[in-house]
């Protein structure tokens, strides 16, 4: 019986043993998973807020893209306001109504409609001169000392699309 109690008390820590040794498994594997949980759900939610930006960002571009478009057709419309108001300008002093009504009519139709589109004329004329907006292609005396560092001609009107100016009116300055 002695020998039986011995038996019984060598299984009873071995058991004891075998079954802390789960536990501590179980305990490592779970805190493994959880470990594994959590990278995975880092993981996916640096993925959404890439998603989200790459997702802003492709609408920017699309807007920019359409607005550059735009952009293009428009300055490849600005010599034919060029043509328009050297037309009208020769016409001034013409007796031909008619020519001077419709070449009118189209510049201010096409000037209209640019107009809604974003399109601004940079004023030039008796202004300051502003490397902003003006490009200077001469100097020329100017004839009194209030015309001295404006703009005394505009050779070529310039232009600004939604606040962006898109040509510089080539201006002469006084000097």
């Amino acid at each position: 019986m002695a020998k039986e109690n011995i038996k019984k008390e060598q299984k009873q820590p071995k058991a004891a043993s075998a079954k802390q040794t789960k536990e501590e498994t179980s305990q490592k594997q779970i805190a493994e998973l959880n470990d594994k949980l959590s990278k995975e759900h880092d993981d996916y939610v640096r993925l959404m807020a890439e998603f989200e930006t790459f997702r802003r960002r492709s609408a920017e571009e699309k807007l920019n893209l359409v607005g550059s478009a735009a952009a293009d057709t428009i300055k490849g419309l600005l010599p034919v306001l060029d043509d328009c108001e050297r037309a009208m300008a020769m016409l001034a002093s013409s007796s031909d109504d008619a020519a001077k009504e419709g070449t009118s009519l189209i510049y201010n139709k096409l000037m209209d409609y640019l107009k809604t589109r974003g399109l601004a004329v940079i004023p030039a004329k008796g202004e300051t001169f502003d490397t902003d907006f003006h490009e200077a292609v001469t100097q020329f005396p100017a004839p009194s000392d209030e015309q001295k560092g404006k703009v005394i001609d505009v050779v070529q009107t310039g232009y600004t699309l939604n606040g962006k100016v898109i040509r510089y009116a080539k201006v002469v300055v006084g000097v």
